[in-house]
């Protein structure tokens, strides 16, 4: 053990399937995490949303688990459990009390190793039909709700595994066979291409026994195609892009991006603090100057997202109130972005602050430790790397921060999103 001192234990078995076994007495539950190896990226041209219509497939039944059954036995034992997709990877996890360990191994075992037999025409047409209905509620009957998508075709060219919206294209997922979604889960939802984290109340030899004991049967497979299409591309945009909405929207917003460096590059933890130090709570820089200062904007935000593939992402927004004008909001917006290069010590220490309060919280959860555990081990190769991240924020000078702002922040890395509200013979129209 080291920096942060969580016990680590990995391992892998015999079919390739990496376990990571964290144990804490000091409360009677168990967290059951599961990285795949597969997102957004992963898709090929015409087989967009796939990653995400596995996210709702994997509660859908399995050949000794009828359908929604997982749901009901974890919750009658006094459990918890959900699933979530992105672009680098997807994840389920189950917490429950301790002495169910079995239980939420079973589960997760059954779907890993069983569940093409019990995909059929009927749960396909069900589930395709719930993600058109879920991209309605959350992207095209919410205002601004394209922002992602209209962003990441600005920032990720054409061809990038990233130009895609993690929720795909609804002409794909309506045309996709149960063929299709045969061959993707077969190529991607194997025990080579999976991280098992189990963290809480556990022995780690008995723990390890029974994983081999629910997991060891299921075959070893072939190793995930390369991703596909280019990831690698410049480090920035190389100008400003633009992109124009006027929509059914109340107010005016702005959001911008850019390409920073991959969560993997060193220069990442610099790009996250930056990017708080402009947008993280009430005594961010955005909030401080646009919101509070001038009250030119009713709020505003950032986000580095840490992105694997090729490159990250950054994003800022701000919204302003009825009657601003889009392009002096920008102007506000990217002048603010452009002062980083001043950033102060006393800015870097508060958020700084932040992110070490952020990370001490998540780790104290069972469930978030484990889900931490498994993303170290599926991006970076090893869980133990939690330990010394803060390490690694901490690190980070003010001219590193200030040096990012230099780079990265300039005209040559700037996608624009302008969300006009429409006129009211627009909106009639």
């Amino acid at each position: 053990m080291s920096g942060l001192g969580i016990p680590v234990l990995e391992h892998r078995l015999a079919n390739g399937l990496r376990v990571v076994l964290s144990p804490d007495h000091t409360v009677p539950v168990v967290a059951v995490n599961l990285w795949y190896g597969v997102g957004s990226r992963n898709e090929v041209a015409g087989q967009t949303g796939f990653a995400h219509l596995f996210e709702h497939m994997m509660f859908q039944g399995s050949s000794h688990v009828p359908k929604n059954r997982h749901f009901e036995l974890v919750e009658r034992a006094g459990g918890t459990l959900n699933a979530t997709t992105w672009f680098d990877r997807t994840n389920y996890f189950d917490t429950l009390p301790s002495h169910h360990l079995d239980l939420a191994l079973w589960l997760e075992s059954d779907r890993m190793g069983w569940m093409v037999p019990a995909l059929t025409e009927e749960t396909l047409r069900n589930q395709q039909a719930v993600v058109m209905e879920e991209k309605k509620q959350r992207y095209d009957n919410r205002p601004y709700g394209d922002w992602d998508e209209r962003l990441q075709r600005l920032v990720f060219p054409k061809g990038h595994p990233y130009h895609h919206k993690v929720i795909g294209s609804m002409e794909d997922i309506g045309a996709a066979t149960l063929e299709d979604v045969r061959a993707f889960f077969s190529t991607y939802y194997t025990p080579g291409n999976a991280v098992l984290t189990l963290c809480g109340d556990f022995d780690p030899d008995d723990a390890l026994a029974r994983v081999d004991h629910y997991f060891g049967e299921i075959p070893a497979a072939p190793p995930p195609p390369p991703i596909p299409g280019t990831s690698h591309i410049p480090s920035r945009i190389g100008e400003t892009v633009r992109d124009l909405v006027q929509d059914d929207v109340p107010l005016p917003r702005i959001y911008l991006a850019g390409r920073i460096p991959v969560y993997s590059d060193p220069g990442f933890h610099a790009a996250q603090l930056g990017m708080s130090i402009l947008g993280e709570g009430r005594a961010s820089r955005l909030f401080r100057n646009l919101v509070r200062g001038s009250g030119v904007a009713k709020d505003a935000g950032t986000h580095a997202f840490p992105l694997t593939t090729g490159s990250g992402m950054y994003v800022a927004w701000l919204t302003g109130f009825h009657g601003a004008e889009p392009d002096a909001l920008a102007g506000h917006l990217t002048s603010e972005m452009e002062g980083l290069v001043e950033a102060t010590e006393q800015e870097l220490d508060r958020v700084k602050a932040l992110a070490s309060t952020r990370m001490l919280a998540s780790i104290e959860d069972v469930s978030e430790r484990a889900d931490l555990l498994s993303m170290f081990a599926c991006l970076f190769g090893t869980a133990e790397r939690l330990n010394t991240e803060m390490d690694r924020l901490l690190a980070v000078s003010v001219e590193d921060v200030r040096s990012f702002g230099s780079e990265y922040l300039g005209e040559d890395n700037r996608a624009l999103v302008i969300y006009e509200p429409e006129t009211e013979d627009e909106r009639a129209a």
